[in-house]
């Protein structure tokens, strides 16, 4: 239990700040308050880890960028596979950049991830937040504890926002391969890159199935980092000119 009890606490210290939110939210947003103040909270959360995420971009635009000289060390090296990992460790280190950077800010968002989950999904944080409720609907209501009420449309809605945002997240990753010749988050070197990238896209689609089995107050939260996820894809991942089509203009 000593193990978890820092868990328990960040638990704790979100659900003093939710239920803040709440009181905070209350005289505008009436009994969708603590709704409202889910949104709230995870929108602070995300900016919050932001530098993380553009850390995170910046990698995977340095390491696409080597990737061609690294393609040449690859063929080189091929029947040489301790001198391959010695030159590309140097190749890298000279460039400035890491095959596992990208990791890194994924490894520290991961607790402050499971904090947000854990305070929508159990009891931690005594804030009685399942409690409360949206239209009529308990945030701790479960699809499988009947579609009676406002559930199905509630339910409806939110799983139908986070297919939309699915597709679209696809899409662009679609595209961005395309363009680029690599998909975000995929390594752009290694035997199963290819695998990998052709799989990615299909990850966001993860989320509508993984909501089926959340309470209503986690599938607010979800749709919510969904979208700000998107949001950060448009803006840090929009595709950019190519030197050359630069010189052209």
């Amino acid at each position: 239990m000593l193990a978890f009890a820092p868990l328990h606490d960040a638990v704790g210290a979100a659900g003093s700040a939710l239920s803040w939110l709440t009181t905070l939210l209350e005289p505008l947003a009436g009994g969708a308050a603590t709704a409202a103040a889910i949104v709230v909270l995870t929108v602070a959360v995300r900016l919050l880890i932001s530098p993380l995420t553009l850390a995170q971009v910046r990698g995977e635009r340095r390491r696409a960028a080597l990737a061609p000289e690294v393609r040449d060390l690859q063929r080189r090296y091929a029947h040489d596979p301790a001198r391959l990992q010695g030159e590309l460790f140097a190749f890298y280190r000279a460039n400035g950049a890491s095959p596992v950077s990208g990791c890194l800010p994924m490894l520290l968002q991961a607790p402050v991830l499971l904090v947000m989950y854990r305070l929508f999904t159990t009891v931690d944080g005594g804030t009685g937040l399942l409690a409360e409720r949206l239209a009529g609907v308990p945030l701790g209501h479960h699809l499988g504890d009947g579609l009676g009420g406002a559930v199905l449309p509630l339910f409806g809605v939110l799983l139908a926002a986070l297919l939309a945002l699915a597709w679209w997240t696809s899409r662009r990753m679609r595209r961005a391969a395309a363009a680029t010749g690599t998909v975000a988050g995929a390594p752009t070197e290694g035997p199963g890159a290819a695998v990998l990238g052709r799989l990615l896209p299909l990850l966001p689609y993860a989320t509508v199935l993984v909501a089926l089995v959340l309470p209503l107050a986690a599938v607010i939260y979800l749709v919510t980092t969904t979208a700000w996820s998107a949001l950060e894809q448009a803006v840090l991942r929009r595709p950019q000119a190519a030197p050359a089509d630069i010189d052209r203009h």
